[in-house]
């Protein structure tokens, strides 16, 4: 491999680890100040608009047909205006590092669904998986001194409820017809959703605030999350699928909440109790056994885009 490659691959994976981890950092700072779904509405719209912007630069056409919109449309609900809207939502209620942790349990939900849906059958190794992820999440969720925040069952029911849309989501896109250029796909997942997301803010009444009026620290990070959360790290996701396998694309379920956890602590003084470090290690431990033992599904942040491989 040539020494022009492995840096971009490094460079790759930094973006899956390392800025990904940081969004639920991100958020967390943002909504602090904006609206949940005008602050996810802004981001992904921008982010399609410049996705487009960049497919045309790049000469790449824009032009999709009907049922292709159509599923990209649902997709974009399902991943982005449900399944992240939401989750800005609870991270009002809710530590970014606690958010990420749930969501590690992702593939968990995914296996679960599949079982109930498509009647695949559990591997035992899978079932030791479901074991530990479902005993890593009672450890998580069961800590009174978190819990007793106002809002925070809430929010992770919620968060809950937003795996549920991913992992559906997941299992749609792999029989849906969906536009081929990955760049273009996205565009339209983030930019339909960007809108579905404004209706939502206009329906539950959220204040629009001008830029102009956001704090520096919500201006910089809403920058970051558009520029690098959303497209810098999306295209170095499909950029690594084409070029390593999925199963190393894959640890970035391990890498994430462990970012978020410190970003959470360092910057923000968020909370690490050690029944949080023990629910982490069990819960990573199961999500590492479903994902070695069964036929994966790496499940992009964004793309809406599925790569499956038997192990």
């Amino acid at each position: 491999m040539k020494p022009k490659s492995n840096l971009l691959i490094i460079l790759a994976f930094f973006s899956i680890y390392v800025i990904w981890g940081s969004t639920y950092m991100l958020n967390k700072v943002a909504v602090a100040e904006l609206p949940p779904f005008f602050l996810a509405s802004i981001r992904f719209t921008t982010a399609g608009l410049l996705i487009f912007i960049i497919s045309k630069a790049m000469g790449k056409s824009l032009a999709i047909t009907r049922k292709q919109f159509l599923n990209a449309f649902i997709v974009g609900v399902l991943f982005l205006s449900f399944g992240n809207g939401i989750i800005v939502w609870a991270l009002k209620y809710v530590d970014s590092g606690f958010a990420a942790l749930e969501i590690s349990a992702q593939p968990l939900v995914v296996l679960l669904l599949m079982l109930l849906l498509q009647g695949k059958r559990i591997k035992p190794m899978s079932l030791v998986g479901v074991g530990l992820g479902i005993l890593g999440i009672f450890l998580l969720v069961g800590q009174k001194q978190i819990i007793a925040k106002e809002g925070t069952v809430l929010g992770m029911i919620m968060i809950f409820a937003c795996m549920l849309s991913w992992a559906y989501g997941s299992l749609f896109v792999g029989k849906a017809d969906l536009p081929k250029n990955f760049f273009v796909n996205t565009g339209y997942q983030m930019f339909t959703a960007g809108i579905t997301l404004a209706l939502a803010s206009l329906t539950f009444g959220e204040q629009w605030i001008a830029p102009s009026e956001w704090g520096q620290p919500v201006q910089l990070s809403m920058v970051l999350l558009i520029i690098f959360g959303s497209i810098v790290a999306f295209t170095s996701f499909n950029y690594l699928l084409k070029t390593v396998s999925p199963d190393k694309v894959a640890t970035s379920t391990y890498v994430n909440p462990i970012i978020a956890l410190i970003l959470g602590w360092y910057i923000l003084d968020e909370q690490i109790t050690l029944q949080s470090i023990i629910a982490a290690a069990v819960l990573l431990t199961g999500v590492y056994f479903i994902n070695t033992t069964r036929t994966s599904i790496t499940l992009p942040r964004f793309s809406g885009k599925v790569s499956k491989h038997k192990k």
